[in-house]
């Protein structure tokens, strides 16, 4: 590997790399990363989604609310698991509200996902 160590004034090491190298490096953490994906659908402990799931997670305002449908909860028994008021998990589900991170956690470890599966990217 052909690469060059810089510092910069404020005394941070850098490393430069021609871009086909960080391109190969970059290709093959992908590839490593599926492999582990791969080998965690085929044991059993990374849930994939249906064609009909996908469909449905797209029609729903918010993942929240696709994720506490599929796992067959009420919004008035996942409110109570995460201790706030049904309300407000109603309001967070049409995305009329925000939450703070510890209780998308809770909501997640509720759920059984991660927790950046429970919140949407802004664009």
């Amino acid at each position: 590997m052909t690469h060059t160590i810089v510092t910069t004034p404020g005394g941070e090491e850098l490393v430069l790399l021609p871009k086909a190298e960080f391109e190969a490096m970059r290709d093959a953490l992908d590839a490593a990363e599926h492999g582990r994906a791969m080998a965690q659908v085929a044991a059993g402990t990374l849930e994939t989604l249906s064609a009909e799931d996908a469909a449905a997670a797209l029609k729903e305002p918010t993942p929240l609310a696709f994720w506490r449908k599929k796992r067959g909860l009420t919004q008035a028994a996942l409110a109570a698991a995460a201790g706030i008021k049904q309300p407000y998990l109603s309001g967070l589900e049409a995305g009329e509200r925000k939450g703070d991170p510890a209780l998308f956690l809770k909501l997640a470890r509720t759920l059984h996902v991660r927790m950046e599966d429970l919140v949407e990217e802004d664009h």
